[in-house]
């Protein structure tokens, strides 16, 4: 009778509960009754039963011997594995490896790791980076964070990040007769506009001199920023608008950083090269093409563009 009461037990009651919600993460603070902690487990889906729960973790030991903190389930775990876990303080805390692509916003950076990360504020994310003026300065890497990482810790980390890949070019940035955040800025724009480091320094040169000679930029890359639209689908109306993001109605550089750059982009907004080029584009297959004038760019545009 015994077994046949254990097994029923066992199967409806103890085991994890199906579908396992995925990384799963419950935080228990100090203070907290051994009930209010059962409940907690069970209204997130880790256990199926709070009072068997609470039972168990009272034969382990009592509401004295749970050890407070974030628990972390990346798989399917019985209830008295959940039991054992809170009487012996294992958080199962394991990095999480999240790859960060370069030149993707901080929207995009909040979409992935809203995903990623069980504990993360997707809102808060983008209110803090905001706020702070972030934008450009989360560098793009492969990360491991703590799946009980927030959205202060992703950022911290990432802008660290920015720092230590930056240093090795402090030197040329203060001999520099640009801004810190100018540089940036282009990166930026670079990053959307260029692949390879050698074509990124052709862009950047010709996007500074467009800019000493009071010409407007005439890129598409802010648009995707702005309205989420791209070279092949932006329209002549499009171009038109007045905001501070359309580079071909404003001269000079858009407000702010429209994604987040890595290094060859930073490294090409640092040192341009010159060239006799006013105009550049991409085609289809990511190919660039220079030309002089605007006529030559014209030329270009049938040839690889429209064709």
């Amino acid at each position: 009778m015994f077994a046949i009461v254990f097994l029923i037990l066992s199967i409806f009651v103890w085991r994890s509960p199906r579908p396992f919600p995925e990384h799963a993460l419950v935080t228990i603070s100090r203070g907290e009754s051994l009930g209010e902690i059962a409940q907690s487990f069970k209204q997130r889906g880790v256990v199926r039963s709070a009072f068997w729960l609470q039972a168990l973790t009272t034969l382990m030991g009592g509401e004295k011997s749970v050890v407070a903190g974030d628990y972390y389930f990346p798989e399917a775990t019985s209830i008295l594995g959940v039991a054992i876990m809170l009487q012996r303080g294992e958080f199962g805390l394991i990095p999480l490896r999240v790859t960060i692509p370069e030149g993707v916003s901080s929207y995009e950076i909040a979409e992935t790791l809203d995903l990623e990360l069980p504990n993360f504020d997707r809102e808060e994310f983008l209110d803090q980076v905001a706020d702070g003026n972030f934008e450009g300065y989360l560098f793009p890497d492969t990360y491991f964070f703590m799946p009980n990482a927030n959205a202060d810790d992703v950022i911290l980390t990432m802008r660290e990040n920015f720092a230590r890949n930056i240093q090795p070019y402090e030197q040329d940035i203060a001999s520099s007769t640009r801004d810190f955040r100018d540089i940036v800025v282009m990166a930026s724009i670079i990053e959307g506009e260029g692949r390879m480091l050698e074509s990124k320094r052709i862009i950047s040169g010709i996007l500074w001199k467009r800019i000493q000679k009071k010409m407007p930029l005439q890129v598409d890359a802010p648009f995707k920023y702005y309205s989420g639209k791209n070279s092949y689908t932006l329209t002549t109306e499009d171009l038109k608008e007045d905001h501070a993001y359309n580079t071909y109605v404003n001269k000079g550089l858009p407000p702010s950083a429209i994604n987040n750059p890595g290094i060859d982009s930073i490294r090409a907004a640092i040192a341009p090269t010159a060239s006799e080029y006013f105009y550049f584009l991409s085609d289809k297959s990511g190919g660039m093409h220079y030309a002089k004038d605007f006529a030559g760019h014209k030329q270009n545009r049938e040839l690889y563009l429209n064709s």
